[in-house]
């Protein structure tokens, strides 16, 4: 696949970081001997749990409203969103004084649904067995004339999301493997973009749920599949699919895509 047709490239990712700083959190790496005995290995945790609103989100939301036109953020931005990109959009829009709405299906965490509407977002409920959420989210948009910033499909979402790989690498040094969660494949493909640019023998895996899985199955076969309404602990990686632009950049800049149990990942919770 030839780069120039890639919709992100690593000046993306370099720009988004100049763009961020003073909004995002630069957050903590932070280490564990008893992982480390347990791996065999040096680890790192790039932890963006320490971002605002409390994940990775924040950095392609914001980078994405901010490169609005000023039309654009007069009229207010929608996206869907079953939680975290919906926090982040409605933070990133409080902050830069862009009105916000969020389509978030009706079984998201109530947690999510109240912080969200807590940073200011109107949020609009579906069902996600009966509506497909981006013909709804069009719909919605068209009506009340919205711009649209999807939570992983966007270039400028992507290269926003890869500064936290930067700013990893930045702080560390290059790495031996990089390994990345993976729902929609805008912090997979982000993140690979910048640690193959700047630690270009760094093996770049994905991680996502079995029950999840359509990134592997999608990786292994080069088409892109799908899943329809997964039942996994992983809320958040619960998308059907990779995305039109994440799918070519994943393929391009990942060495791999790997799935795991619930049951690790509720022992992960514990660890």
């Amino acid at each position: 696949m030839a780069q120039n047709i890639l919709p992100v490239s690593f000046s993306d990712v370099e720009a988004a970081a100049k763009r961020l700083q003073g909004k995002a959190f630069k957050t903590p790496v932070l280490t564990s001997a008893t992982f480390d005995k347990q791996t065999n290995a040096r680890v790192f945790f790039k932890c963006e749990n320490f971002q605002r609103t409390g994940s990775f989100k924040f950095r392609g939301a914001c980078n994405a409203l901010m490169q609005l036109s000023e039309r654009e953020k007069q009229r207010g931005v929608l996206t869907f969103s079953s939680g975290n990109h919906a926090q982040a959009i409605a933070l990133a829009g409080k902050l830069l004084g862009i009105p916000a709405t969020v389509v978030m299906p009706s079984d998201a965490p109530k947690v999510k649904q109240e912080a969200t509407h807590g940073y200011g977002a109107e949020i609009i409920l579906y069902d996600r067995s009966e509506v497909v959420r981006e013909e709804f989210t069009a719909r919605i948009a068209q009506e009340r004339n919205l711009t649209i910033v999807p939570p992983y499909d966007d270039a400028r979402v992507i290269a926003g999301q890869g500064t936290a790989a930067s700013e990893l690498i930045a702080e560390i040094g290059e790495l031996d493997l990089l390994l990345v969660c993976c729902g929609g494949g805008g912090l997979l493909s982000g993140c690979a973009i910048a640690a193959k640019t700047l630690s270009p023998n760094c093996k770049v895996i994905g991680v996502e749920p079995e029950q999840a899985d359509d990134a592997a199955r999608s990786f292994r076969t080069k088409t892109l599949q799908t899943v329809t309404n997964p039942d996994t602990i992983a809320d958040g990686a619960r998308t059907p699919s990779l995305g039109k632009l994440t799918f070519p950049l994943v393929l391009h800049y990942a060495d791999d895509i790997v799935t795991v149990s619930e049951e690790a990942i509720r022992q992960t919770n514990v660890f």
